[in-house]
């Protein structure tokens, strides 16, 4: 049996697997998960991936033996699974996914009845202490039973009545679902929208044959970008590959960051419900908060995190919130992310502005970013300290998530991977110049003090 505690990270399981976790190490868990949480009955959903229905059957194996009822939610997008949490009678669900990494990689999310993330402080870290221990479970002496649920239909309906489909024009969208979950989703939808889907890569194939999907990678964007000029198109979609996040890209193939994805979204949000309050985590840019407090809302700005941000979601009763990494929480959807949600509020927003996707855009497009750079970094917190202690003349400083340093025309913020020796930095400036100066200088400096550029999965 293999199971490598280092797979269990804050918010979910990722492993290479075999060689960090193998069959009999997802049985294991299986058993773990039911021992600690008692559960009754625990929901089930896979993606594409080549791995998943063996590692269906040892999970489902390993919850039954002890007592617990499975529900086998079949091949279908994350999102759908907090779908199932908001609306099942059932106690936990489980997504089984790598979302983007690489084919050789598997995992799942954990989440309570309500879609209530499970997390490193909430039991990941108690499932894997069990899972590796030498605790021998205790059987049932009646073991659980397995079922079946479909929740396409509902989650259809669910996603369609968070936006009003009249509003929405017949938009030409080109959607790469990167062989992942979305190709089996979109079409589903699409038939009960106004709008033309030219499609791409949606044939669900977990060994990813056109290109890992992974749409913050940039190697990965000539194929729509192409396909979006080829079909003169109104816009682009990319989802991964559990279909949980998408990125858009404009009709003539720009690609559009989380930041803006998130202001546009908020802005629409804030429309419909006025004096809202929106969230938005540490990475995210000014112009989020600066379109919030425009609209009269209320701007707060949290941790990085899914599980942590559906938590603040419902302490301040916000009705989105929204991460640079893809992911966009809507309050009537369980407080939890939906790239399908966010995909529709765009298509409404698109439609009511009259204008093109590059030049709703460009209302938002005001502060230029650097991406998010990797870097290896033994000794994370010292470096961090010594960035603060180089910047010594910010206007000011904030620990919130990482280091965070301000300037009047500029700001970045430096972020610790919890799980590797990896430092993550993002910078924005008021112009071009500014940001390839700043950004270049604390890749320098990094790099003067040993950090080198990381290449994530």
């Amino acid at each position: 049996m293999q199971i490598t505690p280092s797979i269990f990270k804050d918010y979910d399981v990722r492993a290479v697997v075999d060689e960090q976790l193998d069959i009999e190490g997802v049985h294991r868990i299986g058993q773990a998960i039911a021992d600690h949480f008692k559960p009754k009955t625990v929901a089930i959903g896979y993606d594409m991936r080549t791995t998943n229905i063996a590692w269906f059957e040892a999970m489902s194996k390993g919850l039954t033996e002890m007592g617990v009822n499975v529900i086998n939610l079949g091949l279908i997008a994350t999102d759908m699974v907090y779908f199932a949490a908001g609306t099942l009678d059932l106690d936990l669900a489980i997504m089984i996914s790598a979302s983007h990494n690489p084919p050789q990689f598997n995992g799942f999310k954990i989440v309570k009845k309500g879609a209530i993330g499970v997390s490193g402080n909430s039991g990941i870290y108690d499932i894997r202490d069990l899972a590796i221990s030498d605790t021998k479970f205790e059987l049932a002496e009646t073991p659980g039973t397995i079922s079946e649920t479909d929740v396409m239909d509902g989650w259809i309906k669910h996603a369609l009545s968070l936006v009003d489909i009249n509003t929405i024009k017949p938009l030409k969208v080109v959607i790469d679902a990167g062989n992942g979950m979305a190709g089996k989703v979109i079409p589903e939808i699409a038939e009960q929208l106004p709008v033309e889907i030219i499609p791409m890569y949606f044939e669900l194939d977990g060994t990813f044959p056109n290109h890992l999907a992974n749409p913050l990678l940039e190697e990965t964007h000539g194929a729509i970008i192409a396909k979006i000029k080829e079909e003169k198109a109104d816009l682009g979609i990319m989802f991964d590959g559990d279909g949980d996040r998408m990125f858009l890209m404009d009709e003539n193939g720009r690609f559009i960051s989380g930041t803006l994805t998130t202001a546009m979204v908020a802005d629409q949000m804030l429309k419909l419900n006025p004096g809202a309050t929106v969230l938005y985590n540490a990475i995210c840019g000014r112009i989020v908060p600066e379109t919030v407090e425009a609209k009269g809302g209320k701007s707060v700005r949290v941790r990085v995190g899914h599980t942590l941000i559906k938590e603040d979601m419902r302490k301040h009763d916000a009705i989105f919130a929204g991460e640079h990494s893809g992911h966009y929480y809507f309050k009537e959807n369980w407080s939890a992310d939906s790239g399908l949600i966010a995909s529709l509020v765009v298509l409404s927003q698109l439609s009511e502005s009259g204008m093109k996707m590059s030049e709703l855009v460009n209302k938002y497009d005001k502060y230029p970013l650097s991406g998010e750079i990797n870097f290896s970094v033994e000794e994370k917190e010292e470096m961090m300290k010594a960035l603060e202690e180089h910047f010594n003349d910010a206007k000011s400083v904030d620990w919130l998530d990482g280091v965070s340093i301000w300037y009047d025309t500029w700001w970045a913020n430096i972020r610790p991977s919890n799980t590797q020796p990896v430092l993550r930095l993002n910078v924005e400036a008021n112009d071009k110049a500014t940001l390839d100066e700043k950004t270049n200088e604390i890749k320098s400096f990094i790099e003067s003090r040993g950090g080198s550029i990381a290449v994530e999965h």
